[in-house]
């Protein structure tokens, strides 16, 4: 990895001066929401959505469960947040169970309630374990999804990233072929899938600059409030959990608050390694929560927007 003079000096602020000392507050924050399942759920990730909308993120996404399980309520979420906030939405668009004309609907439909950047994802099959197989007259994966979303409209995609590769990929070297084709097809970004440890990004930014690939690499950061759900998900995708992690959990089981201060440290302290190692844009998986995510980016200096300038300007 290059590292830039401004690199290093950040480095050696991170390491001489309190953690989050004179952070300088340049970082582009973004974060993602599930829709609701009840009035209960809805109200919270309504509460999270109100407080995290005052740190301006350059926009938040809406998951689309398995098989388009949530299309509806995805749809729904993504119109209310583009009608009623001043967030820009991105909706999570996925090839699984549907034709490219089911696909390219869903799509038209965005676009028409003012929605501007899609999510475009493979997807993953409705039952768990499946292989992955593309619908008769589907599009066959992200690639050829991206390329179609950009033949209806100009709408900025991102799509997914994975620093320890896809559980389905043969190796790395496919796996960065894979990506390279999403962004060759259109892509602006690619976000990474969580991941623990500093140096899993780092090593994956060069080997994707290795490949020719240009595009921003957005990390993705799951702070763990229940260390046995990661867990679960890490093997479901291929992310290596640290032994480390499992110790400092322990015994956390019934006390849920110092869990989160536990979960709420490890996130900001992976955040603020990777802003010294020169990332400037994080993307935070919220389990539409909001407390974890609003403090870290106050760590790292990200405050509420003056709406009032911004106006102005």
């Amino acid at each position: 990895m290059t590292i830039s003079v401004n690199q290093l000096e950040e480095a050696q602020i991170a390491l001489k001066a309190p953690l989050y000392a004179d952070v300088a507050g340049d970082l582009d924050v973004s974060f993602e929401f599930f829709p609701p399942k009840t009035e209960k759920m809805d109200a919270q990730l309504w509460e999270a959505i109100r407080t995290l909308e005052p740190l301006g993120p350059s926009f938040v996404s809406v998951t689309y469960g398995a098989g388009g399980s949530t299309r509806e309520r995805t749809h729904a979420t993504v119109a209310r947040i583009q009608r009623e906030t001043s967030l820009a939405a991105a909706a999570h668009l996925t090839c699984v169970e549907a034709t490219r004309e089911e696909i390219d609907q869903v799509a038209q439909e965005y676009w028409a309630a003012g929605v501007r950047h899609i999510v475009a994802l493979r997807g993953d099959p409705p039952a768990a374990g499946a292989r992955f197989q593309s619908h008769p007259g589907g599009y066959e994966n992200a690639a050829a999804l991206v390329a179609g979303l950009k033949r209806l409209h100009p709408f900025e995609i991102s799509v997914a990233a994975y620093p320890e590769s896809h559980p389905d990929s043969v190796n790395p070297a496919a796996d960065l072929d894979n990506l390279k084709r999403k962004i060759d097809a259109g892509a602006a970004r690619a976000i990474t899938q969580f991941f623990f440890e500093p140096e899993t990004f780092f090593r994956f930014r060069d080997a994707v600059a290795a490949a020719g690939i240009t595009a921003e690499i957005v990390p993705g950061i799951m702070p763990v409030t229940n260390f046995a759900s990661v867990q679960r998900m890490s093997a479901m995708c291929g992310t290596a959990v640290p032994a480390w992690m499992a110790r400092l959990f322990e015994g956390l089981d019934d006390h849920p608050g110092s869990r989160q201060l536990v979960a709420a440290t490890l996130a900001a302290e992976l955040s603020r390694k990777l802003y010294a190692g020169g990332v400037k844009s994080l993307h935070f998986y919220t389990l539409n929560r909001a407390e974890l995510a609003f403090a870290i980016c106050h760590l790292l200096g990200v405050r509420a927007k003056d709406r009032t300038v911004e106006a102005a300007a």
